[in-house]
């Protein structure tokens, strides 16, 4: 993904079934004035940009002046998704059908078709939590090396390699940002103040299966308050 941000996000997860990311979502709607109606096929695909839309909607399944709004509908549905809140990155929806209704439909009901759309589509892509990993350098003392390596492990970090400078230490890690709050108090500690560090954003990696579901259960937990 090649847009940074500080909160981890959504992404599909390749897969070979055959309804992998499909979406074929109707909305339809009577009161007794002018009805609604709305309707959206096309399926979900994994990619490198952020987000990517292709209308390959052909015979006038959608009138043309409808798919701004489609497109409009996708992007909503991104800020959230379906796991925890966090917004969706990483995903390419093509839109290859539907159909309309000469009265009844308009930009909002193909707009709300299409985020129903997203997130029928979605559900069916293995949808899953990535975070943003940060590249961590830190340089201690050679004493408290085996403290501070014991401690990035804890944050689940991923030691790369280090070297030894002198009566330093250099340890190069991977680290996920969000196991790296009070980092700076804590390596205080652990060497007496010697100790110093830097670290930048590296990748958006796959949060663990079990970490995953902590997090999905505190959100969810958070909104039944």
């Amino acid at each position: 993904m090649n847009t940074f941000s500080n909160i981890p996000r959504q992404t599909a997860n390749p897969s070979d079934a055959g309804e992998f990311g499909r979406f074929n979502y109707k909305f339809k709607k009577q009161t007794g004035g002018p009805g609604q109606y709305a309707h959206v096929i096309g399926r979900l695909e994994p990619c490198e940009e952020s987000f990517i839309f292709e209308n390959r909607v052909k015979g006038g399944d959608i009138p043309q002046h409808f798919i701004p709004a489609c497109e409009r509908g996708f992007r909503e549905a991104m800020d959230k998704g379906l796991l925890a809140g966090y917004p969706v990155t990483g995903v390419k929806v093509i839109l290859e059908g539907g159909s309309y209704h000469e009265v009844d439909s308009s930009d909002r009901a193909f707009q709300f078709a299409a985020r129903q759309g997203f997130y029928q589509g979605f559900a069916r892509a293995n949808p899953i939590i990535i975070e943003p990993v940060m590249r961590v350098a830190v340089e201690t003392p050679s004493q408290f090396f085996g403290s501070i390596q014991g401690d990035l492990v804890s944050r689940r970090g991923l030691l790369l390699d280090f070297e030894t400078l002198g009566n330093n230490t250099a340890i190069r890690a991977e680290v996920p940002l969000g196991e790296m709050f009070r980092y700076s108090t804590s390596l205080h500690s652990l060497t007496s103040g010697q100790g110093r560090f830097s670290m930048e954003f590296a990748c958006y990696r796959q949060v663990p299966a079990l970490v995953q579901e902590q997090v999905i259960q505190k959100a969810a937990a958070s909104r039944q308050k």
